[in-house]
């Protein structure tokens, strides 16, 4: 029973969070709605921002597109983060409870790869190569984060089902944890009216990242054997993702 009672809570609780994110962080931008026909019309008069004098940026479209981007990605970490949680506080949960977060990185990988910036390839108006040659840092820098996921995604799932037993398995994790943290330091939104506000979410998403990071790290790397019921850097690696994950939904622009 409080294998299930932890999962019932987990799943309560992210609901409430991912609705109160929703409703209460929507306000500032309630009356942006998108709509496909919205976007398609947007994007009929726009195909890039550096067409228009950064058009989409900051637009109506613009903040109710990255708004609903933060929020998607942060109810999936959030939901793999208490996932993690019950396996750090040694929960009697069922064994598939550990690939959540494997599942949960090949969603986020595809969405961000696919619909992360709604100019770039494969949905907007610039080709592959105009996507990945550095022209935007912050397209750029959306499908790094896309190919990290995928990258995570596969080499946590050897991990967990028991076929990638070597130390090294856990890089793309930890490597690709840190780069990103990094990298939020350094994350703009171009001609973004409200450019710091969105920096001073991407440096507390950068410095809870780099926390992450470390603690995955000695999760895999550092830690040694422990006797103890709960590992301390499991719990703050889970208490961190859920952070983040929070963090995600309470993102505005």
């Amino acid at each position: 029973m409080k294998q299930w009672a932890f999962l019932l809570s987990g799943l309560v609780l992210t609901v409430i969070l991912s609705s109160l994110g929703a409703i209460v962080l929507a306000q500032p931008s309630s009356s942006l709605e998108l709509h496909p026909t919205s976007v398609a019309a947007d994007h009929h008069h726009s195909s890039g921002r550096e067409q228009d004098g950064g058009h989409w940026e900051g637009s109506a479209q613009g903040v109710a597109y990255s708004e609903f981007n933060h929020r998607c990605v942060g109810f999936l970490v959030l939901l793999f983060g208490l996932a993690e949680l019950g396996h750090a506080l040694r929960y009697q949960l069922p064994a598939w409870n550990r690939l959540v977060l494997p599942g949960a990185f090949s969603v986020i990988g595809i969405y961000l790869l696919v619909w992360s910036d709604h100019e770039a390839w494969p949905i907007g108006s610039l080709t592959f190569v105009q996507t990945f040659s550095g022209q935007d840092p912050e397209i750029l820098q959306h499908k790094f984060y896309g190919i990290f996921f995928a990258a995570a995604a596969v080499s946590e799932t050897f991990r967990r089902i028991g076929w990638g037993r070597h130390p090294a398995w856990a890089a793309p994790l930890v490597v690709g944890a840190m780069i990103g943290g990094f990298l939020l330091f350094w994350h703009s939104h171009g001609n973004h009216p409200a450019n710091q506000t969105t920096e001073l979410h991407h440096a507390l998403l950068g410095s809870l990242g780099l926390g992450a990071a470390v603690s995955s790290a000695m999760i895999a790397w550092g830690s040694g054997p422990s006797h103890r019921s709960v590992k301390p850097w499991e719990a703050a690696w889970a208490g961190l993702v859920i952070l983040i994950g929070v963090q995600l939904l309470l993102y505005f622009e």
